[in-house]
């Protein structure tokens, strides 16, 4: 059995713990709702452009003269590049295991391929490096430098390395916001870009050729794209981790409270150990 010593010291360490849970509770709970807020914000503008780019593409397809873009480009699928947008930290329950498990699957489907990784965040650079696998790029601290430009690098890469032709295939697989409870694991292919079908029937007048608008469009739908992943994953990790922590502060307590009832009956059976010492004595005197 413990001593009150060694009780007393528990109940004051697993404080401590409860401590630090409530703060990055409190950390996260307003960070969340810059992050929720930016993250819904890009939404729209994301319906939009995915809207003219049907629209482009439309106009572009009726042109005779048009020819087909690199980033439309539908090769078979050899080689293929995972953008995997995960967190440098964890203590955010689940959020980064089951995106990992997700990639983990397509990795174990698609053994016949070449694979290789493009990493944001470290807990995903860590989980792919340990498997050996081909990571060609990697990218950290998304929380501090998470911008457009930040989001080009990452989109200019990829572009770069698909239409030269060195992978056939992007995928993300990223954390789309849900809701301070929960958060959807999405996985999308980037390139070749799939042009959407739900054109409007609004005639539009292009001051430049449709063709070389689309040309245009077409690499700042995917800057677009990432940017977007990007945000919706900072917002999922911040209600995932306050969520985790609140849990985490709640367990804290109940723990608290048990060893608080253990370390009283404890007390109370030494101190009636003690009278029973006292009371024995005293009658052996007798």
């Amino acid at each position: 059995m413990p001593s009150l010593i060694d009780i007393r010291r528990r109940v004051r360490s697993v404080k401590n713990t409860q401590q630090i849970t409530k703060a990055m509770k409190m950390i996260s709970a307003a960070k969340l709702r810059r992050a929720q807020d930016r993250a819904l914000a890009a939404r729209p503008y994301g319906a939009m452009l995915q809207q003219m780019l049907a629209n482009v593409a439309e106009a572009a397809g009726q042109s005779p003269d048009s020819s087909g873009h690199p980033l439309l480009a539908v090769r078979p699928e050899k080689k293929v590049l995972l953008i995997v947008v995960t967190a440098d930290r964890g203590l955010a329950a689940a959020f980064n295991t089951n995106l990992l498990k997700m990639a983990q699957r397509f990795v174990a489907d698609n053994r016949e391929k070449e694979l290789t990784f493009e990493t944001i965040g470290r807990k995903g650079r860590d989980f792919f490096r340990k498997r050996g696998e081909k990571i060609t790029g990697e990218y950290l601290d998304m929380m501090k430098l998470l911008s457009v430009e930040y989001a080009d690098k990452i989109a200019n890469s990829v572009i770069e390395r698909f239409a030269s032709g060195e992978v056939d295939a992007v995928y993300l697989f990223t954390n789309e916001f849900k809701s301070v409870m929960a958060s959807n694991l999405s996985q999308t292919r980037l390139l070749p870009i799939e042009v959407p079908t739900s054109a409007t029937s609004v005639d539009y007048i292009y001051e430049q050729k449709p063709e070389q608008l689309l040309g245009s469009l077409l690499p700042k739908y995917v800057k677009g794209q990432i940017y977007r992943a990007l945000l919706e994953s900072v917002a999922a990790e911040h209600a995932a981790r306050m969520t985790a922590m609140d849990a985490a502060s709640s367990n804290a307590n109940d723990m608290i409270d048990k060893l608080t009832l253990y370390m009283n009956r404890v007390r109370q059976a030494s101190i009636t150990r003690e009278i029973i010492e006292i009371v024995s004595g005293a009658a052996a005197l007798d």
